[in-house]
């Protein structure tokens, strides 16, 4: 099975190769990119367009590889055995499967995202090698050997916060998704308003890659930004001569909030809009 796109997502052919990369030489997928490039999304596209079931474990700064594993609820089990539960003779009954666990049983293949694996703890990469590497780990508490029966397709995201191991590294295939040239941009946008007119669209784009484009931004606006405040722009009925300016500078643009998310970009932004209009 080779990923070809989809209706929903546009991926440029260095993307699609990468994924078939991965799958070819049966090693986690592992994208970087900018916050908001639509790394999340990737995994779900090509989970659907291959129609593959796809499981999700998105990582938080408490999350610790084995929970991808299992874990063993003995709380529970010591509950229970107070109360006098039958089931605590069985401890299988308190062991929580984790993704890991879930995809490497299924009974088919399936897509697995691991989900800003930036963000746990230094160590967390380092303890999923001998998994990620022989798709297999031991459970000590039912003293049983899980084995894939398919090998994954595996998809790792990451946004850079931190570096990862070496030995991580070795065991992925890596792709950095580039922010999307302008003509890229417009086939996203097409792909979520097909119906939006040309002239409000150049109009909208100038403007948000003449915000990008404004050095000391401390966070530049990304394709999810872009495409929720196409959105509003649509919602709030916002007319042409608004985004355009006649001077052909760069102005504040309405509802600059979907675009700019701290007071330092603003502020910026608008001493620059300041100091054209004094320059006239």
């Amino acid at each position: 099975m080779k990923f070809q796109g989809s209706q929903n997502y546009v991926a440029t052919e260095d993307l699609m190769l990468a994924v078939n990369a991965s799958a070819t030489l049966r090693k986690p997928l592992l994208v970087k990119g900018e916050p908001g490039t639509g790394k999340t999304m990737l995994a779900e596209e090509v989970a659907e367009a291959l129609k593959l079931p796809l499981l999700q474990w998105h990582i938080k700064s408490t999350t610790k590889a084995q929970q991808g594993l299992y874990e063993y609820d003995a709380v529970s089990r010591l509950r229970d055995s107070q109360l006098g539960d039958e089931k605590v003779k069985d401890i299988h009954n308190y062991i929580v499967k984790g993704v890991l666990w879930q995809a490497f049983t299924a009974d088919q293949p399936v897509a697995l995202l691991i989900d800003e694996i930036d963000k746990a703890d230094i160590e967390f990469p380092n303890d999923l090698l001998r998994e990620i590497d022989r798709m297999e780990f031991y459970c000590y508490e039912t003293r049983e050997l899980i084995k894939a029966k398919h090998r994954p397709l595996v998809f790792i995201t990451s946004n850079n916060e931190k570096e990862l191991p070496d030995a991580f590294l070795r065991r992925c295939f890596f792709h950095y998704i580039k922010f999307p040239e302008a003509e890229t941009m417009k086939k996203i946008v097409d792909v979520h308003f097909p119906g939006l007119k040309k002239e409000l669209l150049a109009a909208a784009m100038k403007t948000f890659y003449d915000v990008r484009n404004l050095p000391g931004l401390k966070k530049k606006p990304s394709t999810s930004e872009l495409l929720d405040w196409l959105k509003l722009l649509v919602a709030e009925d916002i007319s042409l001569d608004v985004l355009q300016s006649q001077d052909n500078k760069v102005s504040v643009p309405p509802l600059v909030g979907a675009l700019l998310k701290n007071e330092q970009d603003v502020t910026l932004f608008e001493k620059l809009v300041f100091m054209q209009r004094q320059n006239r």
